[in-house]
């Protein structure tokens, strides 16, 4: 998933959400993976909401205050389709702070696109075009033939995302 999201190849440890906790953090879904210069903030949503927005920067300023020499990659999928313009917020301002992040709304990608990289191959039946069965089946036959036992279980690992 993170060489879909970045573009490239970075090998990334984990980063547990205690690590940066003042208060509990909500989502419905939230990752944090971190290499020597780079923390990834991925946090999937099923449902579009309001607090999004500041919880990017929220969470911007928690990695920072822990780590203030890392770059940072915030990114928010969206799982189902939705008309809300809540789904096209990238950004959180008050007067003088202004906080960009990322977003994909998985509807808007192509499902073959998702089927590119092993990592997403799990969200190809969320994606646009394509027989849900079909793709689903596709999927599940993929991850059927990866021959390491580790890389099949880290993809069997997003089912509950889904």
């Amino acid at each position: 998933m993170a060489t879909w999201l970045l573009g490239k190849p970075i090998n990334l440890t984990e980063l547990k959400p205690s690590e940066l906790s003042l208060e509990p953090i909500r989502a419905d879904s939230l990752i944090f993976l971190q290499s020597e210069e780079l923390v990834l903030h991925i946090e999937f949503q099923t449902d579009p909401k309001e607090d999004i927005p500041f919880r990017m920067l929220d969470y911007r300023l928690r990695v920072h205050r822990r780590y203030p020499n890392k770059e940072m990659h915030q990114v928010v999928i969206y799982l189902r389709k939705s008309n809300s313009e809540l789904v096209q917020q990238t950004v959180f301002e008050l007067p003088q702070t202004r906080h960009h992040f990322n977003v994909i709304r998985l509807w808007e990608v192509d499902h073959s696109e998702l089927l590119d990289k092993p990592g997403v191959w799990p969200f190809a039946v969320l994606g646009k075009g394509g027989d849900n069965e079909a793709v689903l089946r596709d999927v599940a036959n993929r991850i059927d033939n990866i021959s390491d036992q580790t890389e099949q279980s880290n993809l069997g690992s997003t089912k509950p995302v889904i």
